[in-house]
Protein backbone atom coordinates (compact mmCIF):
# COMPACT_ATOMS: atom_id res chain seq x y z
CA UNK A 1 0.00 0.00 0.00
CA UNK A 2 2.87 2.49 0.54
CA UNK A 3 4.21 2.34 -2.88
CA UNK A 4 0.77 2.96 -4.15
CA UNK A 5 0.17 6.26 -1.85
CA UNK A 6 4.28 7.15 -2.98
CA UNK A 7 2.94 6.96 -6.25
CA UNK A 8 0.11 8.84 -5.85
CA UNK A 9 1.93 11.63 -4.07
CA UNK A 10 3.92 11.72 -7.04
CA UNK A 11 1.30 11.80 -9.59
CA UNK A 12 -1.45 14.14 -8.31
CA UNK A 13 1.05 17.29 -8.02
CA UNK A 14 1.99 16.46 -11.83
CA UNK A 15 -1.43 16.17 -12.97
CA UNK A 16 -1.73 19.83 -10.93
CA UNK A 17 0.66 20.85 -12.97
CA UNK A 18 -0.43 19.62 -16.09
CA UNK A 19 -3.83 21.80 -15.93
CA UNK A 20 -2.02 24.91 -14.63
CA UNK A 21 0.52 24.40 -17.89
CA UNK A 22 -2.92 23.89 -19.91
CA UNK A 23 -4.23 26.66 -18.76
CA UNK A 24 -1.23 29.08 -19.04
CA UNK A 25 -0.96 27.65 -23.17
CA UNK A 26 0.34 30.75 -25.51
CA UNK A 27 -3.00 32.14 -27.34
CA UNK A 28 -1.75 30.66 -30.73
CA UNK A 29 -2.36 27.01 -29.78
CA UNK A 30 -5.64 27.87 -30.10
CA UNK A 31 -4.81 28.11 -34.23
CA UNK A 32 -5.43 25.52 -36.30
CA UNK A 33 -5.06 23.99 -40.15
CA UNK A 34 -9.02 22.74 -39.94
CA UNK A 35 -9.88 25.85 -38.06
CA UNK A 36 -12.41 26.63 -40.87
CA UNK A 37 -13.33 23.05 -42.35
CA UNK A 38 -17.43 23.19 -40.96
CA UNK A 39 -18.13 26.76 -40.61
CA UNK A 40 -16.41 27.65 -43.97
CA UNK A 41 -15.23 25.17 -46.34
CA UNK A 42 -14.76 27.58 -49.61
CA UNK A 43 -12.75 29.91 -47.67
CA UNK A 44 -9.11 28.87 -48.53
CA UNK A 45 -10.06 28.22 -52.29
CA UNK A 46 -11.97 31.47 -52.36
CA UNK A 47 -9.09 33.45 -50.98
CA UNK A 48 -6.45 31.94 -53.33
CA UNK A 49 -8.91 32.93 -56.15
CA UNK A 50 -8.76 36.32 -55.14
CA UNK A 51 -4.97 36.60 -54.66
CA UNK A 52 -3.69 35.03 -57.84
CA UNK A 53 -6.42 37.33 -59.66
CA UNK A 54 -4.70 40.40 -57.99
CA UNK A 55 -1.15 38.62 -58.73
CA UNK A 56 -1.94 38.29 -62.64
CA UNK A 57 -3.58 41.37 -63.28
CA UNK A 58 -0.26 43.36 -61.25
CA UNK A 59 2.66 41.20 -60.36
CA UNK A 60 3.75 43.65 -58.06
CA UNK A 61 0.95 42.72 -55.59
CA UNK A 62 2.85 39.85 -54.72
CA UNK A 63 5.18 41.74 -52.84
CA UNK A 64 2.30 44.15 -51.39
CA UNK A 65 0.41 41.13 -49.85
CA UNK A 66 3.52 39.94 -48.15
CA UNK A 67 4.52 43.15 -46.92
CA UNK A 68 0.98 43.91 -45.58
CA UNK A 69 1.49 40.96 -43.02
CA UNK A 70 4.51 41.79 -41.90
CA UNK A 71 3.32 45.74 -40.75
CA UNK A 72 0.36 44.21 -39.32
CA UNK A 73 2.10 41.63 -37.50
CA UNK A 74 4.92 43.76 -36.22
CA UNK A 75 2.72 46.30 -34.44
CA UNK A 76 0.21 44.76 -31.71
CA UNK A 77 0.49 40.74 -33.23
CA UNK A 78 -1.31 39.59 -36.50
CA UNK A 79 -4.87 41.55 -35.79
CA UNK A 80 -5.36 43.07 -39.08
CA UNK A 81 -5.10 45.95 -36.92
CA UNK A 82 -3.29 47.70 -40.15
CA UNK A 83 -5.93 47.10 -42.49
CA UNK A 84 -8.50 49.75 -39.62
CA UNK A 85 -8.61 53.20 -41.25
CA UNK A 86 -9.10 56.86 -39.51
CA UNK A 87 -7.08 59.38 -37.48
CA UNK A 88 -4.42 57.66 -35.14
CA UNK A 89 -4.82 54.15 -37.14
CA UNK A 90 -1.50 52.46 -37.95
CA UNK A 91 -2.64 52.83 -41.42
CA UNK A 92 -2.44 56.47 -41.16
CA UNK A 93 1.21 56.34 -39.57
CA UNK A 94 4.43 57.33 -41.63
CA UNK A 95 5.84 54.44 -40.57
CA UNK A 96 2.86 52.71 -43.81
CA UNK A 97 3.93 55.41 -45.79
CA UNK A 98 4.11 54.05 -49.35
CA UNK A 99 2.23 50.20 -47.93
CA UNK A 100 -0.40 49.51 -50.48
CA UNK A 101 -2.10 46.21 -51.41
CA UNK A 102 -5.13 46.94 -49.33
CA UNK A 103 -7.85 46.75 -52.10
CA UNK A 104 -6.53 42.75 -52.80
CA UNK A 105 -6.86 42.28 -48.98
CA UNK A 106 -10.58 43.84 -49.11
CA UNK A 107 -11.67 42.24 -52.56
CA UNK A 108 -11.19 38.71 -50.96
CA UNK A 109 -12.59 39.83 -47.80
CA UNK A 110 -15.71 40.73 -49.92
CA UNK A 111 -15.77 37.35 -52.19
CA UNK A 112 -15.20 35.49 -48.98
CA UNK A 113 -18.23 37.32 -47.08
CA UNK A 114 -20.32 36.15 -50.21
CA UNK A 115 -19.91 32.60 -49.42
CA UNK A 116 -19.84 32.58 -45.39
CA UNK A 117 -20.61 35.95 -43.82
CA UNK A 118 -19.13 36.88 -40.75
CA UNK A 119 -17.12 33.63 -40.11
CA UNK A 120 -13.28 34.50 -41.40
CA UNK A 121 -11.29 37.16 -39.65
CA UNK A 122 -9.23 40.16 -41.96
CA UNK A 123 -6.18 38.64 -39.54
CA UNK A 124 -6.65 34.95 -41.09
CA UNK A 125 -7.34 36.39 -45.02
CA UNK A 126 -3.77 38.57 -44.69
CA UNK A 127 -1.72 35.51 -43.51
CA UNK A 128 -3.46 33.43 -46.09
CA UNK A 129 -2.93 35.62 -49.08
CA UNK A 130 0.50 36.44 -48.27
CA UNK A 131 1.04 32.67 -48.21
CA UNK A 132 -0.92 32.56 -51.61
CA UNK A 133 1.20 35.75 -52.97
CA UNK A 134 4.49 33.58 -52.48
CA UNK A 135 3.39 30.76 -54.63
CA UNK A 136 1.99 32.91 -57.03
CA UNK A 137 5.56 33.86 -58.18
CA UNK A 138 7.55 30.69 -57.92
CA UNK A 139 7.68 31.23 -54.05
CA UNK A 140 7.43 28.84 -51.23
CA UNK A 141 4.31 27.96 -49.49
CA UNK A 142 3.51 26.87 -45.83
CA UNK A 143 0.78 25.69 -43.79
CA UNK A 144 -1.08 28.76 -42.56
CA UNK A 145 -2.66 27.84 -38.89
CA UNK A 146 -5.88 29.62 -38.70
CA UNK A 147 -8.65 31.09 -35.93
CA UNK A 148 -6.82 34.65 -36.02
CA UNK A 149 -9.79 37.47 -35.15
CA UNK A 150 -9.30 40.88 -35.78
CA UNK A 151 -8.78 43.63 -33.37
CA UNK A 152 -10.87 46.43 -33.26
CA UNK A 153 -8.36 49.20 -32.19
CA UNK A 154 -5.08 50.59 -34.13
CA UNK A 155 -1.61 52.15 -32.64
CA UNK A 156 0.22 54.68 -35.28
CA UNK A 157 2.65 55.23 -32.46
CA UNK A 158 3.59 51.60 -32.05
CA UNK A 159 3.70 51.60 -35.78
CA UNK A 160 6.71 54.33 -35.53
CA UNK A 161 8.38 52.53 -32.56
CA UNK A 162 7.76 48.97 -33.87
CA UNK A 163 7.79 48.45 -37.38
CA UNK A 164 12.02 48.31 -39.09
CA UNK A 165 13.44 51.20 -41.52
CA UNK A 166 15.02 50.61 -44.81
CA UNK A 167 17.39 52.62 -43.13
CA UNK A 168 18.92 50.67 -40.15
CA UNK A 169 21.75 49.28 -39.16
CA UNK A 170 22.40 45.95 -38.29
CA UNK A 171 22.35 45.73 -35.08
CA UNK A 172 18.71 47.92 -35.13
CA UNK A 173 17.11 45.04 -37.65
CA UNK A 174 18.59 42.23 -34.84
CA UNK A 175 16.77 44.11 -32.16
CA UNK A 176 13.89 44.94 -33.76
CA UNK A 177 13.29 41.52 -34.74
CA UNK A 178 13.82 39.94 -31.65
CA UNK A 179 11.75 42.03 -30.03
CA UNK A 180 8.89 40.09 -31.87
CA UNK A 181 10.71 36.53 -30.88
CA UNK A 182 12.77 36.30 -34.34
CA UNK A 183 15.91 35.12 -34.50
CA UNK A 184 18.91 36.83 -36.33
CA UNK A 185 18.79 33.91 -39.08
CA UNK A 186 14.34 34.41 -39.38
CA UNK A 187 15.44 38.15 -39.74
CA UNK A 188 17.68 38.09 -42.74
CA UNK A 189 15.34 34.99 -44.03
CA UNK A 190 12.27 37.35 -44.07
CA UNK A 191 14.46 39.98 -45.12
CA UNK A 192 14.74 38.16 -48.41
CA UNK A 193 10.81 38.66 -49.33
CA UNK A 194 12.68 41.91 -51.15
CA UNK A 195 13.26 39.62 -53.77
CA UNK A 196 10.29 40.82 -55.23
CA UNK A 197 8.66 44.31 -54.84
CA UNK A 198 9.39 48.11 -55.42
CA UNK A 199 10.77 50.72 -53.19
CA UNK A 200 10.23 54.15 -53.82
CA UNK A 201 13.09 57.00 -54.14
CA UNK A 202 12.75 58.44 -51.04
CA UNK A 203 13.27 55.28 -49.39
CA UNK A 204 16.42 54.41 -51.25
CA UNK A 205 17.58 57.96 -51.40
CA UNK A 206 20.00 57.93 -48.49
CA UNK A 207 21.85 54.60 -49.69
CA UNK A 208 22.98 56.36 -53.23
CA UNK A 209 24.00 60.18 -51.45
CA UNK A 210 25.11 59.81 -47.83
CA UNK A 211 25.51 55.94 -47.18
CA UNK A 212 28.85 54.61 -46.24
CA UNK A 213 28.55 51.26 -47.30
CA UNK A 214 29.42 49.96 -50.49
CA UNK A 215 27.60 50.12 -53.27
CA UNK A 216 28.57 49.11 -57.20
CA UNK A 217 29.30 52.21 -59.09
CA UNK A 218 27.47 51.53 -62.33
CA UNK A 219 24.51 50.21 -59.68
CA UNK A 220 24.50 53.76 -57.82
CA UNK A 221 24.42 55.85 -61.11
CA UNK A 222 21.74 54.16 -62.32
CA UNK A 223 19.87 54.27 -59.08
CA UNK A 224 20.75 58.42 -59.20
CA UNK A 225 19.16 58.70 -62.77
CA UNK A 226 15.80 57.75 -61.41
CA UNK A 227 16.00 59.69 -57.68
CA UNK A 228 17.50 62.72 -57.49
CA UNK A 229 18.85 64.45 -54.55
CA UNK A 230 15.72 66.21 -54.46
CA UNK A 231 12.31 65.51 -55.82
CA UNK A 232 10.83 62.15 -57.73
CA UNK A 233 10.27 60.80 -54.43
CA UNK A 234 7.17 58.21 -55.81
CA UNK A 235 9.56 57.04 -58.44
CA UNK A 236 10.27 53.44 -58.03
CA UNK A 237 12.99 50.68 -58.13
CA UNK A 238 12.97 47.30 -57.87
CA UNK A 239 14.49 45.84 -54.70
CA UNK A 240 15.75 42.75 -56.98
CA UNK A 241 17.14 44.50 -59.96
CA UNK A 242 17.49 40.85 -61.82
CA UNK A 243 14.32 39.24 -61.16
CA UNK A 244 11.80 41.44 -59.52
CA UNK A 245 8.48 39.75 -60.09
CA UNK A 246 9.70 36.30 -59.21
CA UNK A 247 10.68 34.81 -55.55
CA UNK A 248 14.02 33.58 -55.87
CA UNK A 249 17.63 33.93 -54.16
CA UNK A 250 18.84 36.65 -56.54
CA UNK A 251 18.12 38.81 -53.51
CA UNK A 252 21.27 37.75 -51.63
CA UNK A 253 23.32 37.40 -54.97
CA UNK A 254 23.23 40.88 -55.24
CA UNK A 255 24.22 41.55 -51.60
CA UNK A 256 27.51 39.92 -52.71
CA UNK A 257 27.91 42.10 -54.98
CA UNK A 258 26.83 45.62 -53.20
CA UNK A 259 24.20 46.26 -55.11
CA UNK A 260 21.39 46.05 -52.25
CA UNK A 261 18.81 48.84 -52.58
CA UNK A 262 18.10 49.61 -49.25
CA UNK A 263 20.47 50.58 -46.00
CA UNK A 264 19.10 47.41 -44.53
CA UNK A 265 19.38 45.14 -47.46
CA UNK A 266 23.38 45.95 -47.56
CA UNK A 267 23.59 46.00 -43.91
CA UNK A 268 23.41 41.98 -44.19
CA UNK A 269 26.17 41.33 -46.35
CA UNK A 270 29.06 43.59 -44.79
CA UNK A 271 31.68 42.16 -43.32
CA UNK A 272 29.37 40.98 -39.98
CA UNK A 273 27.44 38.00 -38.12
CA UNK A 274 25.40 38.13 -40.91
CA UNK A 275 27.18 37.84 -43.68
CA UNK A 276 27.59 33.95 -43.68
CA UNK A 277 23.68 33.63 -44.11
CA UNK A 278 23.73 35.43 -46.65
CA UNK A 279 26.48 33.23 -48.43
CA UNK A 280 24.80 30.31 -47.66
CA UNK A 281 21.16 31.09 -49.33
CA UNK A 282 23.30 33.46 -52.46
CA UNK A 283 24.09 29.20 -52.72
CA UNK A 284 21.28 27.70 -52.02
CA UNK A 285 17.32 28.91 -53.43
CA UNK A 286 16.01 25.74 -51.35
CA UNK A 287 17.44 26.51 -48.08
CA UNK A 288 16.27 30.14 -48.82
CA UNK A 289 12.79 29.26 -49.37
CA UNK A 290 12.39 26.61 -46.88
CA UNK A 291 14.25 29.21 -43.96
CA UNK A 292 11.57 32.09 -45.40
CA UNK A 293 8.32 29.80 -44.86
CA UNK A 294 9.70 28.64 -41.46
CA UNK A 295 9.94 32.06 -40.46
CA UNK A 296 6.97 33.31 -42.49
CA UNK A 297 4.97 30.90 -40.33
CA UNK A 298 6.24 31.82 -36.83
CA UNK A 299 6.12 35.82 -38.03
CA UNK A 300 2.28 35.31 -38.47
CA UNK A 301 1.98 33.73 -35.13
CA UNK A 302 2.93 36.68 -33.24
CA UNK A 303 0.03 37.56 -30.60
CA UNK A 304 -3.10 36.61 -32.46
CA UNK A 305 -6.00 37.58 -30.92
CA UNK A 306 -8.30 33.72 -30.55
CA UNK A 307 -11.08 32.62 -28.99
CA UNK A 308 -13.53 35.05 -27.32
CA UNK A 309 -10.80 38.13 -28.03
CA UNK A 310 -11.36 40.26 -30.71
CA UNK A 311 -13.93 40.02 -33.65
CA UNK A 312 -14.73 39.19 -36.81
CA UNK A 313 -14.93 42.60 -39.39
CA UNK A 314 -17.50 42.22 -41.23
CA UNK A 315 -15.41 45.47 -43.90
CA UNK A 316 -11.74 45.16 -42.64
CA UNK A 317 -11.41 49.35 -43.30
CA UNK A 318 -13.72 49.11 -40.01
CA UNK A 319 -13.78 48.08 -36.43
CA UNK A 320 -18.07 48.66 -36.24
Amino acid sequence: MGSYKNIGTILIPMFIVLLLSLNYMPCKAQLSTTFYDNTCPKALKTIRKSVRDAVASNPRNAALLVRLLFHDCFVQGCDASLLLEGTGSEKASPANGGVLGYEVIDAAKAAVESVCPGVVSCADILAVAARDASVAVQGPSWVVRLGRRDSTTSNASQALSDLPRGNFNLSQLISSFQVKGLNTREMVALSGSHTIGQARCTRFRGRIYNNTLPIDSTFATSLRQNCPTTGSDENLEPLDLVTPNKFDNNYFRNLLTNKGLLVSDQVLFNGDLTDSIVNEYARSTSRFKSDFAAAMVKMSEIDPLTGSNGVIRTLCTSAT
